[in-house]
């Protein structure tokens, strides 16, 4: 099929594709990397009256750390393609979770294209990269005409392809605060095909005390709930652990509280399963980076 028809805009500076949307509303669509909303399009599931193409607008494919008041955070601008995160020494250095993520996102030619602020926007249940946004405790920058505003990750997903993005807004870019020393991360999941979305997947973040054992711990998880979501449980539960089998204790918890949505690909009780399962195995493999930095161990 091919989409309905539709009003093409490709705005030059940032007022100009916020005072299209302010005009156009929910008849609007942001157009950065396409990878999703283009397919969409092309099946009818969506029809907008207006595409709002970014990709001129100045200053949106930046990457880098910024300071703000005495912290420092790593942004990603809303057309840094997935492809520039993954290989970014920048992000390898201070977001390495986002790296590993966005590494197993589709296929090399789909991350040339997409973006990662546009993964964060679509808001797919089991997408990697809003996942791994919720680990590092990120932060989503939005703008509109009239405002702009912050929101934590885990506040800015709200449902399945929902978030809290009013009509007239977009999302300009996301934060992370830079990963610490003594830290590790790790993503894993578990596929039907290499390039397929996960059938569920875990993010972990694990920090170290000098004691050597865990003094604090992020995972979230996608695919195992209605929107990404934090597994707030298991971190609690995982403060202290010194070695995999607290590790394992602990991530019996991941699937409290979760709602899956079942599929053809994996019922809900099977989501809730990978969710333990998988979970257990990004606390193992981020401790051993906190706690050995040489560390390669394949996680998936």
């Amino acid at each position: 099929m091919k989409p309905a028809p539709f009003e093409y805009a490709a705005p030059r500076d940032l007022d100009e594709a916020l005072d299209l949307l302010a005009e156009h509303g929910d008849d609007a669509r942001v157009l950065a990397g396409g990878q999703s909303l283009v397919r969409m399009m092309n099946a009818r599931q969506v029809s907008p009256a207006v595409v709002v193409d970014i990709n001129r607008v100045r200053g949106l494919d930046s990457l880098g750390v910024t300071s703000d008041n005495g912290s420092s955070t790593l942004r990603l601008g809303a057309t840094v393609r997935q492809r520039t995160s993954e290989l970014s020494g920048e992000v390898a250095a201070h977001a390495p979770l986002l790296a590993e993520a966005g590494a197993q996102v589709a296929h090399a030619p789909v991350r040339a294209r997409g973006t990662v602020v546009g993964s964060v926007a679509f808001a797919d249940p089991s997408a990697e990269l809003p996942a791994a946004l919720l680990a590092l405790d990120g932060l989503v920058k939005v703008r509109s005409r009239a405002a702009e505003r912050t929101v934590a990750a885990d506040d800015f997903f709200t449902g399945p392809f929902r978030t809290s993005l009013a009509p007239d807004e977009m999302v300009v870019g996301v934060e992370v605060p830079l990963t610490p020393g003594r830290t590790g991360s790790a993503f894993v999941e578990l596929t039907r095909r290499q390039g397929d979305l996960p059938v569920c997947g875990a993010a972990a973040v694990v920090g170290v005390g000098d004691d050597g054992r865990v003094a604090q711990a992020r995972v979230a998880l996608c695919g195992a709930d209605q929107r990404p979501v934090r597994a707030t449980a298991v971190e609690a539960a995982v403060v202290g652990a010194d070695g995999p089998a607290a590790f394992t204790e602990a991530a019996a918890r991941a699937a409290d509280g979760l709602e899956p949505i079942p599929s053809c690909h994996g019922s809900a009780d099977f989501r809730r399963h990978l969710a333990r399962v998988l979970t257990a195995r990004a606390l193992r493999t981020a401790f051993a980076r906190a706690t050995s930095p040489k560390e390669t161990t394949d996680a998936r």
